[in-house]
């Protein structure tokens, strides 16, 4: 198998319901008819389903009980409702893989971790914070596509892991040829993300370089800050979960006072705990 095979692999997936698809183009658009999109995503009842089930968690914090799209996008505002729906219809679109030998609902709270944390991290990166959520949650995607496309070569990444007490990124290549990072940045150009989100999902395991000073970070070094604290967190739980290296310049660049630390920390982990009730399989 060679790294081309995976990436033809990504082209044979299906393409993303179009209302997602037509959420996640409009990232970087404000003057948007959010009535008619919300329309489209009522047509869709399992996605609707699950949007209002996050809209209404403890998460959010309505005051009342949100029962339809239209409330939602005039509640929580249409970043917050695309930010779900993209959530929903992601998470739903890669059925488990026994035979790969990964272990799914870690996979997921660990992205749902990543997300959050950077959600919690943008402010101080001035981005923004649902954008900063979408590709969080969204990083790792190039793992499902080799375990649930490639399930017994994904059991020798397992396998090569263990023997060699290794990240996943490097069991990955020794296998594969290939990383999660280069498949899940191909899927995302395949699903149409926005390029921010697709040099984000590309460059998360790579020490990103230092930001001229007073200017924001990129997403791309959020992302691999989240990345990095979500597993230095321990928020999954997995007993040979492995922190990857962690940029000194990025971190420092974030300018994070004691307090400030200790809110990000207790915030991410609040959190954490009430979207991974929502959001995991």
């Amino acid at each position: 198998m060679t790294a081309d095979d995976v990436i033809k692999a990504v082209r044979d997936l299906p393409s993303l319901p179009a209302v997602v698809s037509e959420l996640l183009a409009s990232i970087d658009q404000e003057d948007l008819d959010s009535h008619a999109l919300a329309n489209k995503i009522t047509l869709d009842q399992a996605l609707t389903a699950k949007t209002l089930r996050l809209a209404n968690s403890s998460f959010y914090g309505m005051p009342s009980k949100v029962n339809t799209i239209h409330q939602a996008v005039s509640v929580l505002g249409f970043h917050s409702i695309r930010t779900l729906v993209t959530a929903c219809a992601v998470t739903g679109s890669f059925p488990a893989a026994p035979a790969s030998g990964l272990d799914f609902p870690a996979f997921w709270r660990h992205a749902v971790a990543s997300a959050v944390c950077a959600r919690v991290l943008a402010p101080y990166c001035r981005l923004n914070p649902d954008t900063a959520f979408t590709a969080g949650l969204l990083h790792d995607l190039g793992t499902l596509v080799l375990a649930t496309r490639f399930p017994l070569q994904y059991r020798e990444v397992v396998d090569y892991q263990r023997q060699h007490d290794c990240l996943s990124v490097i069991a990955q290549r020794a296998v594969f040829g290939t990383d999660h990072a280069a498949v899940g940045s191909a899927l995302a150009a395949h699903w149409k993300f926005p390029v921010a989100i697709q040099t984000a999902v590309a460059g998360h395991h790579e020490l990103p370089p230092p930001a001229p000073p007073g200017t924001p970070l990129p997403l791309a070094t959020l992302i691999h800050l989240a990345n990095a604290l979500a597993h230095a967190l321990d928020l999954t739980g997995q007993e040979d979960d492995q922190a990857p290296p962690l940029s000194l310049d990025a971190w420092q660049a974030l300018d994070l006072s004691t307090v400030a630390c200790t809110r990000v920390f207790h915030d991410t982990e609040q959190l954490y705990n009430d979207m991974c009730q929502m959001l995991t399989p």
